[in-house]
């Protein structure tokens, strides 16, 4: 699936939130992830990972070339010219073809890109103030305040290192505030990319953290829009473990059993964009 990032009109995602409440989480978690990749032996870098074909030199590759769009969106978005690259991307198959050309590098030309490329973004995040984390950028769901765009890093890296780490043997650490940014943004996502691809949505969906003590409310129509609150008894309520949650939202799991079919149905824009399929255990 092509995106189609919505630039005009009401933003297609919204996480209530302070505003600069991304930005401790997303820089642990570079710091941590970068620190993992330093203990790696040569051998680790051209293991498997969770992405199909992809080795651990190819994920930290893709991520370097990901800091360097967000940090040139972050840029534009404060200069008052947010950059409109993403219309026709196709995350299935543009990606590959960016990584291919990196499989030349060493190890350690990849891992000292990924350290420079999160100085870059950090630091341009570092600087904001309340209205600078609430100025529009680009990110894949269109023009969003730079701190969804931050939490979209924050997601992406996260679930990135994961697919590093775990086939490697290696257990990330887990960080509440890490989880439940990426549990919120994770279940926004999907159903804001069906939104912007034309399906007509509407509704309250919810989803509750059992081990976290995490509920949120999801309000579903021409945008989705995200607020912690206990989720309605006739909400449809996807309940789990934290982490495996987000792992189902971002398909990397099944859903947890007894899932409501409408979280079935809501996964399809993301399973669509990367060519996966929402599953069921």
């Amino acid at each position: 699936m092509l995106l189609k990032p919505r630039y005009e009109g009401p933003t297609i995602i919204s996480i209530a939130g302070e505003p600069d409440d991304q930005l401790v989480p997303v820089t642990r978690q570079r710091r941590r992830f970068e620190t993992m990749l330093e203990g790696l032996s040569e051998s680790d870098w051209l293991s498997p990972t969770r992405c199909d074909s992809w080795t651990v030199q190819d994920v930290v590759a893709h991520l370097a070339g990901v800091n360097a769009f967000w940090h040139a969106s972050v840029r534009a978005g404060l200069a008052g010219t947010p950059t409109r690259v993403l219309a026709g991307f196709d995350p299935a198959t543009t990606p590959d073809l960016m990584v291919a050309p990196m499989r030349e590098q060493a190890p350690k030309e990849i891992l000292d890109q990924f350290v420079s490329s999160n100085d870059a973004f950090l630091g341009v995040l570092a600087e904001l103030d309340d209205g600078g984390w609430e100025t529009l950028a680009e990110s894949p769901p269109g023009h969003v305040p730079i701190r969804l765009l931050a939490q979209h890093g924050l997601w992406d890296s996260w679930i990135h290192e994961r697919d590093v780490a775990l086939p490697l043997g290696l257990n990330p650490r887990v960080e509440p505030d890490e989880v439940a940014s990426c549990l919120r943004y994770a279940a926004a996502l999907s159903p804001a990319f069906l939104i912007s691809a034309g399906h007509t949505l509407a509704g309250r969906f919810a989803v509750e953290a059992t081990d976290a003590s995490l509920c949120c409310v999801l309000e579903v129509g021409e945008s989705v829009s995200v607020r912690d609150d206990n989720a309605p008894t006739e909400v449809p309520c996807l309940r789990g473990a934290a982490v495996t949650l987000v792992e189902a939202l971002s398909i990397r799991a099944p859903l947890p059993p007894g899932a409501p079919s409408q979280w079935v149905e809501l996964l399809e824009g993301l399973a669509i964009a990367f060519t996966a399929e929402a599953r069921t255990s």
